[in-house]
């Protein structure tokens, strides 16, 4: 009798069961993400079939966050469902997965898009976008991440999804993403009109998905996203090596003198978070170049020296402080994300090669079908 993100729930839990039952191919595993995966339909009972954020368990019922505009659902949460649902439909037979997540899809397809943007918020009961705040960060990340993969992992016959992606991130290109005074590529956020040049811990997963994006892109411009990634890649690296943990800030800013570096206190913590190495090595994947697995081995030994406890590894609270303090929590995406991503910069193309796997948004690897 709890509730539960069904976001969460889903990407962590049911991708993670998904994961262990092709990797294993034990059965439990799989009767435990149906299992589960039932107890979160009910969120999908809204007026437009928009779920809801959280449900609980035991009742169905479903409600959404307090703090989210105008009572609307978050577009990186109701669009980061297609991989696992689409498996679930694969693996059991029934539609009812696959049909809840197509749905959103041809929704989202009908609606328009201010600038060509879509806004991180959607009202599950109007069908209307809440406020015109679009972040390729948290609240938005993981919807275009999930258009990208939803078309490799079926085997590239998934062409709608593509031409989503494709037209999402020309509008990004076009209207987020920016070079600083000193040069640095940047991703910012779209918020009342204007664009607030600060980029998220979060957003750094971006380099990793343009590289992943490149081929098959439209007009040629496979060395031109291979590029963008490598320039997301080095600003957030800079992100890292311009603290004295030489670990990465939770948001950075690109205004006057400042650049990759965070301003404000509760944005200066490290929470062990993985989208920086993810990046490295999906271009490490696509390039081998050897600087990527030389940043990642200075990410190792900075969490090595600065977050490792007596019973694991804790986020620190201040990467520009010499002494930092914890914050006492190991994160599930440090061992899900951080450290697999970390194994994988350092190991042969032919382990979990990305023709035959496509990560999931907490790095659980499913197969294209």
């Amino acid at each position: 009798n709890s509730e539960v993100s069904v976001f969460e729930v889903n990407i962590r839990f049911i991708g993670g069961l998904l994961a262990a039952y092709y990797l294993s191919g034990q059965e439990v595993f799989k009767i435990k993400a149906v299992q589960l995966a039932g107890k979160l339909l009910p969120a999908f009972n809204t007026p437009t079939g928009i779920p809801w954020a959280m449900v609980n368990l035991k009742s169905g019922v479903g409600r959404n966050w307090g703090w989210a505009s105008a009572g609307s659902s978050i577009l990186a949460e109701f669009g980061t469902l297609h991989m696992e649902f689409v498996h679930l439909s694969y693996l059991t037979g029934d539609p009812v997965y696959y049909n809840k997540v197509m749905h959103i899809r041809k929704l989202l397809q009908k609606m328009d898009r201010p600038n060509g943007l879509y806004p991180n918020y959607l009202n599950p009961r109007t069908g209307r976008w809440g406020q015109h705040h679009t972040s390729v960060g948290g609240l938005g990340d993981s919807f275009y991440e999930y258009l990208l993969k939803a078309w490799l992992m079926s085997d590239k016959m998934d062409t709608e999804a593509r031409k989503m992606y494709d037209d999402a991130i020309e509008a990004i290109e076009k209207h987020l993403i920016r070079k600083s005074n000193g040069g640095l590529t940047f991703i910012g956020e779209w918020k009342n009109g204007h664009l607030e040049r600060k980029m998220g811990h979060l957003t750094c997963f971006a380099g990793g998905m343009f590289a992943l994006g490149a081929d098959g892109s439209r007009d040629d411009k496979a060395g031109h996203y291979l590029q963008l990634g490598a320039e997301i890649a080095h600003t957030c690296h800079e992100s890292y090596d311009r603290t004295t943990l030489k670990l990465g800030p939770e948001a950075f800013k690109f205004d006057g003198g400042v650049e990759a570096v965070a301003v404000r206190q509760n944005e200066k913590y490290y929470i062990l978070r993985p989208e920086v190495i993810e990046t490295y090595w999906y271009m490490w994947r696509f390039t081998h170049d050897p600087k990527y697995r030389q940043w990642g081995w200075e990410a190792t030994q900075a969490i090595d020296k600065y977050c490792r406890v007596s019973g694991g590894f804790s986020g620190v609270k201040d990467v520009y402080s010499s002494s930092p303090t914890y914050d006492d929590v190991q994160q599930s995406f440090f061992l899900a994300e951080t450290l697999k991503y970390l194994y994988l910069l350092f190991s042969n193309d032919d382990l979990l090669p990305l023709d035959n796997w496509v990560f999931n948004t907490e790095a659980h690897p499913l197969p294209v079908l």
